[in-house]
């Protein structure tokens, strides 16, 4: 595994054999989280044990101890975030699902540019920043190749008079976060946005799987609650690794390939000619084009779409999944009359997005997996007696005792 700067991407892009839009990943996928919405540091301790077990899915660099990536997504952690603001800048936070938040990855030299773009941006979108958040790293537990590409990591906080209206403040927060990744690529900065949320975030980079938790102070934090860890192991395939290409991405954590890729990014192209929503009008939502950002993996331009159907669709995460990934349903004569239903419409309206794949999702109200019609990459899943369900990419990552589990 060889990690590249920017400048080298765009060589190796011209004069190789490697192609960006022909990327795909191979990993470890698993989460862990609680059925009644019940926050513990616990969680994300189990999390860690997931996917530290599962490093053998992923790879590293020639110096032994450079991760093609991994991460971890969580509910965000109020408290925790609350209290660092409240000593540390004197800044009190509006009441949790009222604020927005999320990482960026920016460059050394450009980052106050990237910052003042952004604020500017916000309040364009009739939302304000209210602090930036510079978090607790640690680089001496990279390798010696992430450490040449380490970006600068900020967490932003965003709100508005009217966050109140759960549903109007949510459509501006991801109106924001599109806008601002076309802008970033119109002015030539080299920002990516983690994730911008009002429920979730997403801690990534460029690690081995035993080097996350030791980079951000965060996750080892006795105050970091969260009822889900969705967690990511990284083996790309055809591709170059880089710390914005680790995941979960901002719903997504993917095992696997899509192999129709090609024919699903032409259709969404074509349909944004033809394409309204119930949630943003006319020039809104031309303001969401394109879906599919510039230079993604077969991972992260599902993972755009997803997002796109549930935030600009209306309709619930796991519809949105079951709509882009369908079963083989034709011919199951068990399946319910209902489901067969909603599949024969599904079909009318997109086309299936085909893998081999697995596909963990979460919006921090529903998480779930998903297998494409294939069946060809790895899932189990336990529920536990204290309704906990373990999902992961393999058998036995966590220990649970045989009396707990309920069903397997």
């Amino acid at each position: 595994m060889v990690i590249l700067t920017e400048e080298q991407f765009h060589e190796a892009e011209k004069n190789g054999l490697w192609k960006s839009q022909l990327e795909k990943d191979a990993c470890g996928v698993g989460f862990v989280c609680s059925i009644k919405g019940i926050q513990t540091h616990k969680i994300l301790q189990e999390a860690r044990t997931m996917l530290e077990r599962m490093a053998h899915r992923g790879a590293c660099a020639c110096d032994n101890d450079s991760g093609d990536g991994a991460g971890v997504l969580t509910a965000i952690p109020d408290q925790l975030y609350r209290d660092d603001l409240n000593e540390t800048d004197n800044i009190e936070l509006p009441p949790l699902g009222q604020y927005a938040t999320g990482m960026l990855f920016l460059e050394n030299h450009t980052y106050k540019q990237a910052k003042e773009s952004f604020s500017e941006l916000a309040r364009g979108c009739n939302l304000r920043v209210i602090c930036w958040r510079k978090l607790d790293t640690n680089s001496a537990c990279l390798g010696d190749e992430a450490r040449k590409t380490e970006p600068c990591i900020r967490q932003v906080f965003v709100t508005a008079d009217y966050a109140d209206d759960t549903e109007k403040f949510n459509r501006a927060v991801y109106s924001l976060r599109k806008q601002a990744v076309h802008q970033f690529s119109k002015q030539g900065l080299k920002v990516y946005i983690v994730s911008l949320s009002t429920s979730t975030i997403v801690y990534k980079g460029q690690f081995t799987p035993g080097q996350l938790y030791k980079y951000y102070a965060d996750l080892e934090n006795p105050k970091f609650v969260s009822h889900i860890g969705l967690v990511h192991s990284r083996f790309s395939t055809n591709t170059f690794p880089s710390w914005s290409r680790a995941q979960p991405n901002r719903m997504v954590a993917h095992n696997g390939e899509i192999n129709t890729l090609r024919g699903n990014i032409n259709f969404m192209h074509a349909r944004e000619g033809v394409m309204h929503s119930k949630k943003f009008d006319g020039d809104s939502l031309h303001k969401l084009y394109p879906i599919v950002e510039a230079g993604m993996t077969d991972s992260g331009t599902f993972d755009n779409v997803l997002e796109f159907l549930a935030r600009a669709g209306d309709r619930s995460l796991p519809e949105a999944a079951m709509t882009m990934v369908p079963e083989a349903w034709e011919k199951d004569e068990e399946m319910s009359h209902e489901k067969r239903a909603f599949y024969r419409w599904a079909g009318m309206t997109m086309e299936p997005w085909d893998g081999p794949a697995l596909l963990a999702f979460s919006d921090g109200r529903y998480v779930g997996a998903i297998l494409d019609r294939n069946g060809l990459r790895p899932a189990r899943y336990c529920l536990t007696s204290d309704d906990h369900v373990y999902l992961s990419s393999e058998v036995g990552v966590n220990d649970l005792p045989i009396e707990s589990i309920v069903k397997k």
